[in-house]
């Protein structure tokens, strides 16, 4: 099949990759160049660079709504758009472009989870198991048909960053399957039910203060359901600490929330509302991520600190 794939972040390359290897692809469309780190200089986005790896030629679009751009994008023959996050609402005008449509890989086992952060609110609601939906994609926020599902266990350690890589391998070898499914004419699609979708917002970066009166299974799944990114933060006598990996602790705490009870190789155990938590893996202000038992033989905790 000739394909225009429309994706951004690292989320997108192994669809990418798969759908390299077994169809056409015309075109790529992500997100234009953005300046990042110190010094500002303009950086592609991971898609933009496979692609360009791979010989395939890269749009750019300010605005996916400019007719200038579905002008130019009308140029390259497709059998189907096939979208991973790509970071724009697309119009009408698009998603019927080609004689198969739109197809959306979503991180989330819809109608659950709508929107732009269906991962992290998975983890940080403490949910069990996600997974990948392939969507016909229509003008509403993650409304359209179901084609396909597949369902992925959340693991204790998992964060943000180590069930993104899972949902998009397994999301990338359920794309191929359903492209075959509707080549063949035997796809089947499944309305969602609206009185059970539910909405996941961007995560914005305030939520991730760590409020440490919450019960230590929270406060775990704050820490790493925003883990890399934006990141679960508090403050070490007074200077701001990121808390990027950490683990429920067997213990019975007597301790005011946000106490440090017990540092270690382990880590920093540190009081909540309800039990305690382990914090494994830190970051301090203008440094690098690091092991928390590393982190103290540079920084010494006195047991009866108190966080935030």
């Amino acid at each position: 099949m000739n394909v225009i794939f429309m994706g951004t972040p690292s989320f997108a390359l192994p669809a990418l990759q798969a759908l390299a290897g077994a169809h056409q692809i015309t075109a790529v469309v992500t997100q234009p160049d953005k300046p990042k780190g110190r010094g500002k200089k303009l950086q592609a986005p991971p898609v933009k660079q496979v692609a360009q790896e791979l010989g395939i030629p890269v749009l750019q679009p300010e605005k996916a709504k400019d007719p200038a751009f579905l002008e130019e994008l009308k140029m390259y023959p497709a059998d189907v758009i096939v979208v991973a996050a790509y970071g724009q609402i697309l119009p009408k005008t698009i998603l019927t472009l080609p004689r198969y449509g739109a197809i959306n890989i979503h991180g989330s086992l819809l109608p659950k989870y709508r929107g732009a952060g269906p991962i992290q609110w998975a983890i940080v609601n403490g949910e069990k198991e996600t997974g990948v939906t392939i969507m016909q994609m229509a003008e509403g926020l993650d409304s359209g048909d179901m084609m396909a599902k597949v369902v992925l266990p959340i693991g204790p350690e998992d964060t943000y960053g180590s069930l993104t890589e899972k949902m998009a391998q397994a999301g990338a070898k359920l794309l191929l399957t359903t492209l075959e499914e509707l080549q063949a004419g035997q796809a089947h699609w499944e309305k969602q039910v609206e009185e059970e979708s539910t909405y996941a917002p961007m995560i914005e970066k305030s939520m991730g203060k760590i409020d440490w009166t919450k019960p230590a299974h929270q406060v775990d799944c704050l820490i790493r359901g925003l883990s890399p990114q934006p990141g679960a933060h508090t403050l070490l006598e007074g200077a701001p600490l990121k808390v990027l990996q950490s683990q429920l602790a067997a213990k019975d705490i007597q301790a005011q929330p946000g106490e440090v009870i017990e540092t270690g190789k382990a880590g920093i155990c540190v009081a909540c509302g309800q039990g305690a938590v382990l914090l494994t893996v830190v970051q301090s202000q203008g440094k690098k991520a690091m092991p928390a038992d590393a982190f103290l033989r540079g920084h010494g905790i006195a047991k009866g600190t108190v966080l935030g």
